[in-house]
């Protein structure tokens, strides 16, 4: 097993839910935390203990975000005008990772962020391959010509696993994806619940 799959079903195991809805997540067999005491673990957990977990699923869903990616975007969501829980879950889904992944162009989050690492995606006709970069409404994200016959690729269009959300319009045969609107909480699909307001307790206080 590779180290980050070790480490996403290690995430899944700590927070007893399968947060990306995968049916091989060890959560599926058994719900306790990891380890020998795994079982005996469940002690109530503080109002901090609540925040804290709410902000490691919210930032561990995402992938490989750090912690100061992660208050740098938080930071970025209390600054726009309105909900600023709603604000960083719309600034996360705009990441071109997250856009990708959204689009069943790859199966997993850390795919994704690989998927452009290796520079398979263009935004608007030009390469980017930052997986943290903000996509804006209206941007084209295509699949590169030459990638679009990889394994990984054919085997997530093909998987019907997920659904591409409505703030997305995605044709699969010419592997491109229009960024139609950024997205509320409601309009994402999170296999588990996501507490944003949680998120925005945590950094208010810490």
């Amino acid at each position: 097993m590779t180290k980050r799959t070790s480490a996403k079903y290690k995430l899944d195991r700590r927070m007893g839910e399968n947060i990306w809805g995968r049916p091989k997540s060890p959560v599926n067999r058994r719900e306790y935390g990891p380890g020998q005491h795994g079982q005996r673990r469940k002690g109530k957990l503080s109002d901090f203990g609540i925040q804290l977990r709410a902000k490691q699923k919210l930032k561990g869903y995402y992938g490989d975000v750090t912690e100061k990616q992660f208050r740098r975007i938080y930071a970025e969501a209390e600054r726009v005008k309105g909900d600023t829980g709603e604000n960083l879950i719309g600034l996360l889904e705009r990441r071109l990772d997250a856009v990708i992944y959204r689009s069943k162009f790859v199966p997993t989050v850390f795919a994704a962020r690989q998927f452009v690492n290796h520079g398979h995606v263009t935004v608007n006709g030009k390469r980017v391959n930052i997986p943290s970069y903000r996509v804006k409404e209206g941007d084209v994200i295509a699949i590169r010509e030459k990638s679009r016959q990889l394994a990984l690729v054919l085997e997530a269009v093909g998987s019907p696993e997920r659904d591409v959300p409505e703030y997305l319009s995605v044709d699969h045969g010419k592997m491109v994806a229009q960024f139609i609107r950024t997205p509320g909480l409601s309009d994402v699909p999170y296999p588990v619940m996501m507490e944003p307001n949680l998120v925005v307790e945590y950094y208010a206080k810490n």
